[in-house]
C-alpha cells in the first residue's frame, strides 16, 4: 500500500478525500436504487420529487459526518480486519437509525421504511467492499504467488490466538516462505473447525500421522506451556515427525510483543534443553541484590560461557562496578560490547590478564578493590588437560590460589569458586585440579577474617564452551556421524542461566570454606541427547545421520558423582542448593605439598599426575596418554571425513 501510494504520489489527505467522494456517490446511487426497487409505479420511478432530493442530499451529509465520527477515513487499509468491519457496521447502523427517527417524525414528508432498510443494506455492502478491496486484491495476488512459488508446508500445533496470528501472518505476507496446511489441537471441541480455511484435523498425539499425510516440511508450535513437563511431552511427540520444529518465545518475551509483532520470524528453533522437562529454577532476587547491589564485582574468566553469563546477570543487579578479567581478548571484547549496548549506564571495566600472573592479580586488587569475586577462569577440556597436566595445574590450581590470596589480602567480602562434579573422586587431571581448588577455598576460608570463601559444584552446562551440544550441531551440519564416547554414559545437565543464577544465590549463603552442591535434576544419557538433537534437526538418527560410538575419552567416567562418600548434604533455603560437609585434611602438609606441586609444574615434570595424587588421594590416575592421543586423532579423522563428505555433496549439488 505504502509503495503503491508513493509511486502514485498520493497523500493520506488525498486518499481521505477520494474515499469521501466515493462514499457520497454510493449514498446517492444506493438511495436512488432503493427508491427505484420499492416503487411499483413506472411514473414515480422516473419522476424526481422534492422529497426524494431532500432525502438524498440529507443522507449524503449525515452519512459522511457519521463515517468521519467513526474514524472510517483514518483506517489503515493494508491491515484492515474484523475490528474495522465492526466499526463500518456500527456507522451504517447509526445512519439507519437516524433515517428511522426522521421517518417517524416526518411521516408524510419522508421516504418509506422499506426504502430506508434496502438503502442501508446496499450502502453497507458498497462501503465494506471499498474498504476491503485492498485485502481482497492482496489475497488474490498471494494465491497467485502461492501457486507460482514453492513454499514450505507447515503444521501449526495449537488452535489459539497465537496460532491464529501466525496463520494470518503466513497468509497475508507475500514474503512468507511458509504455507500452513493443517492445525492440531488437544481440545477435541476444536477438531473439524477452520482457521482461515485451514482445518483443525486432530490432536497433538496424532502429529506423526498427520505430518506424513500432509507431507509436512516444518512444525510451528503455537502453544504457551504452563510447565516444562507439558512442553517436553508435546516436543517428544512432534520430534517423531522428523521435521524441524519452531516454537513460541519464552512467556517473558511473548508478553512484550503486541498482536502485530508475533510473526513467523519471532518463532525460535527448539533446543535440546527444551526437552529436559524441568521447570526453570527459581532464585530469591532480593538475596542476590542484597550482596551485589552497589558493590564492586570481579569476574575472572568473564569472557567464557559461565563467566559471561555471570556478567549478564550481575549487570542486572546494579553493581557499583563490574570488572571483567580474561586472558582471551576476543571473548572479553564480545561480552563488553553486549553489556555496553544493553546496560549503557553500567560502570564496566574490562582487563586482559592471566590469573597465573600473581603480581598482576595483586595489582588488580590493589587498584580496584573488588568486594565480590567470582573465579570462573579455568582450563576445563578433559582430554586436552590429560595431555597437558602441567598447564592444568598452573592455570586451575595456582591461578585460583593467586586470586584467592589477593582477595583475602585486600579484604574482599565474598569469594566464589566455580567448581565441577568432576572434582568428586576424579579420574582426570582437570577434575583433580578442581578438587585442589576446593581445598584451597576451604583452607583460606577457615583462616580468613575478612572474606567469605565458597566453592559451587555443578555438572555439565548445556551450550557452554566444551559442551557436547555445539559439537553435535557441527557434526549434524556436516552430515554426520555424530560421535558419542559410550552408549550408556550419563551426565547431569543444567542451562547456563540456571547454573549461574544458582551460583549467584549460593554467594548469598556464603559463610566461609563451604562447598555448595547444585541439584542438577535427573541425569541424561548422552546418546539420547544426540538422538533428540538429530530428530529436532529434521533427520532420522542412524538413517540420515549415524550416531557412532568411539569409546570413552581418557579420564572420562560413565557416571558423574556430586559427593564423595565422606560428604553429607545440608539443605539451604533454596532446595536446589545444598552444602557439603567439609572434609578435613592436614593443612600444614597441604601447603608443603602445594609448594612442591608448584615447583614441579614449572619445572615441566613428567610426573605431574603423581604429584596431584599426593594432594588428592581419591584421584584415580588415568595413565593412558597414548589413548588420549589416539582419541584426539580419531576425532580429527572423523571431523576431516565429515568435512570431505560435505564438500563432495556440495560439489554434486
Amino acid at each position: 500500500m505504502e509503495e503503491s501510494r508513493k509511486k502514485l504520489h498520493i497523500s493520506h489527505r488525498q486518499i481521505r478525500i477520494i474515499l469521501a467522494v466515493l462514499d457520497g456517490l454510493f449514498v446517492v446511487a444506493m438511495a436512488l436504487t432503493a427508491y427505484w426497487m420499492t416503487t411499483w409505479s413506472m411514473y414515480e420511478r422516473f419522476t424526481i420529487s422534492w422529497r426524494l432530493v431532500f432525502w438524498v442530499i440529507g443522507n449524503v451529509a449525515v452519512a459522511l459526518a457519521v463515517f468521519r465520527l467513526f474514524g472510517m477515513y483514518a483506517m489503515v487499509y493494508v491491515s484492515i480486519g474484523f475490528p474495522e468491519l465492526i466499526r463500518i457496521i456500527g456507522a451504517v447502523t447509526v445512519v439507519f437509525l437516524l433515517n428511522l427517527i426522521a421517518a417517524a417524525f416526518l411521516r408524510g414528508y419522508y421516504i418509506g421504511y422499506s426504502v430506508v432498510v434496502i438503502y442501508c443494506l446496499l450502502l453497507l455492502m458498497c462501503v465494506t467492499a471499498v474498504r476491503f478491496s485492498k485485502r481482497a486484491y492482496q489475497a488474490v495476488i498471494l494465491q497467485i504467488h502461492a501457486i507460482r512459488k514453492e513454499k514450505k508446508r507447515v503444521m501449526i500445533v495449537g488452535c489459539n490466538s497465537n496460532g491464529f496470528i501466525l496463520l494470518r501472518n503466513m497468509i497475508f505476507s507475500d514474503k512468507s516462505a511458509y504455507k500452513a496446511v493443517c492445525v492440531l489441537d488437544n481440545d477435541l471441541r476444536n477438531i473439524g473447525k477452520k482457521l482461515y480455511d485451514i482445518r483443525v484435523v486432530g490432536s497433538v498425539h496424532e502429529a506423526p500421522m498427520f505430518a506424513k499425510q500432509y507431507k509436512i516440511d516444518e512444525i510451528f508450535i503455537a502453544m504457551a506451556f504452563t510447565s516444562k513437563a507439558q512442553q517436553k511431552e508435546v516436543l517428544q511427540i512432534c520430534k517423531e515427525c522428523g521435521c524441524p520444529i519452531k516454537m513460541l518465545p519464552e512467556l517473558s518475551e511473548l508478553s512484550k510483543l503486541t498482536d502485530g509483532e508475533l510473526t513467523v520470524g519471532k518463532m525460535k528453533s527448539v533446543k535440546v534443553e527444551d526437552l529436559l522437562g524441568r521447570d526453570q529454577v527459581s532464585v530469591d532476587l532480593n538475596e542476590v541484590m542484597g550482596y551485589i547491589e552497589s558493590k564492586i564485582v570481579l569476574v575472572t574468566g568473564g569472557g567464557g560461557s559461565i563467566g559471561s553469563e555471570l556478567c549478564r546477570q550481575i549487570a542486572m543487579h546494579s553493581p557499583k562496578q563490574l570488572i571483567i578479567l580474561d586472558i582471551y581478548e576476543n571473548s572479553a571484547y564480545d561480552i563488553e560490547q553486549e553489556l555496553r549496548y544493553n546496560y549503557p549506564d553500567l560502570n564496566l571495566l574490562v582487563l586482559i590478564a592471566s590469573v597465573r600472573d600473581k603480581n598482576k592479580m595483586q595489582d588488580v586488587f590493589d587498584k580496584h578493590r573488588p568486594q565480590i569475586v567470582f573465579n570462573a577462569a579455568a582450563h576445563k577440556h578433559v582430554p586436552l588437560m590429560e595431555l597437558s597436566p602441567n598447564e592444568a595445574v598452573k592455570n586451575n590450581v595456582f591461578g585460583t590460589l593467586n586470586v584467592a590470596e589477593a582477595a583475602e589480602e585486600y579484604g574482599a567480602e565474598t569469594f566464589v569458586q566455580i567448581s565441577t562434579d568432576k572434582a568428586v573422586n576424579p579420574t582426570n587431571i582437570m577434575g583433580a585440579t578442581k578438587r585442589i581448588c576446593e581445598m584451597i577455598v576451604q583452607d583460606i576460608g577457615r583462616r580468613s577474617k575478612n572474606t567469605k570463601f565458597v566453592a559451587v559444584r555443578f555438572g555439565n552446562v548445556l551450550g557452554s564452551n566444551g559442551s557436547v551440544i555445539p559439537l553435535f550441531k557441527r557434526q549434524i551440519e556436516a552430515g554426520g556421524p555424530v560421535t558419542v564416547t559410550h552408549k550408556d554414559i550419563i551426565r547431569y545437565f543444567m542451562t547456563i542461566p540456571e547454573a549461574v543464577s544458582l551460583v549467584l544465590q549460593a554467594g548469598a549463603y556464603a559463610k566461609g570454606g563451604q562447598i555448595f552442591v547444585l541439584d542438577m535434576g535427573e541425569p541424561v544419557r548422552i546418546y539420547d541427547l544426540a538422538y533428540n538433537l538429530i530428530k529436532l534437526s529434521g533427520f532420522e538418527p542412524n538413517v540420515d545421520i549415524e550416531i557412532k560410538e568411539i569409546g570413552l575419552r581418557p579420564g572420562e567416567k560413565l557416571f558423574e558423582e556430586r559427593l564423595m562418600e565422606e560428604e553429607g548434604l545440608q539443605k539451604t533455603p533454596n532446595g536446589l542448593i545444598s552444602i557439603a560437609q567439609p572434609i578435613l585434611f592436614d593443612e600444614n602438609n597441604f601447603h608443603i605439598t602445594l609448594n612442591k606441586l608448584y615447583e614441579a609444574a614449572y619445572n615441566e615434570t613428567d610426573k605431574m599426575k603423581d604429584w596431584v595424587k599426593v594432594l588428592v588421594p581419591t584421584y584415580t590416575i588415568d595413565r593412558r596418554e597414548s589413548a588420549a592421543i589416539s582419541y584426539l586423532k580419531k576425532t580429527e579423522e572423523l571431523d576431516a571425513s565429515s568435512q570431505s563428505e560435505a564438500a563432495v555433496t556440495a560439489d554434486v549439488n
